[in-house]
């Protein structure tokens, strides 16, 4: 089973980043992410025991809050181009760290690296001399969720496990 923890758009959020993905997919090729499939990764688990999470995460205390997708990139080293928060909102970063605290103290093994909060949009993208404008969208982040992924010949699917809500 493998886990991970993300927040995901609103529908409308989705469809415009996903219709942003489209647009630029033309000047850099690559696969962009299915609208369904869109959303930003705090952790990624791997095979890991579901209730075990489900635990951890529910000791985490977070904030609502709004991501603002303000700016795009093209990634060369791992050929993605994302979009996100010119920083980090506090409180993402706060729900990060927390998230981080609480799987550490239960024995998942975690990436060491600072967090980037990004949204994949296109894999397998070559740079391009520019991307289109982002389009204005709003994103508020109310919770938290642990999905499943899963992988098949017709390539990932999602399922979403638990939900965690935030605090207004």
């Amino acid at each position: 089973m493998r886990l991970f923890f993300a927040v995901w758009p609103p529908p409308a959020a989705a469809r415009a980043l996903a219709e942003w993905a489209r647009a630029a997919q033309r000047a850099t090729g690559g696969r962009a992410t299915e609208e369904s499939k869109i959303h930003l990764t705090l952790a990624f688990l791997g095979d890991a025991d579901r209730e075990k999470a489900i635990r951890a995460a529910g000791r985490v205390r977070g904030r609502a809050h709004s991501l603002p997708i303000e700016q795009a990139q093209h990634w060369r080293h791992n050929g993605i181009v994302w979009a996100g928060p010119q920083e980090t909102p506090p409180p993402l970063l706060d729900l990060f760290k927390k998230l981080e605290f609480e799987l550490y103290k239960d024995d998942f093994a975690l990436e060491r690296r600072p967090f980037a909060a990004h949204v994949t949009l296109i894999r397998k993208a070559r740079a391009a001399e520019t991307l289109p404008p982002l389009p204005g969208l709003d994103w508020p982040v109310r919770e938290f969720l642990l999905v499943r992924s899963s992988l098949s010949g017709a390539g990932s699917s999602y399922e979403v496990l638990e939900r965690f809500s935030l605090a207004a």
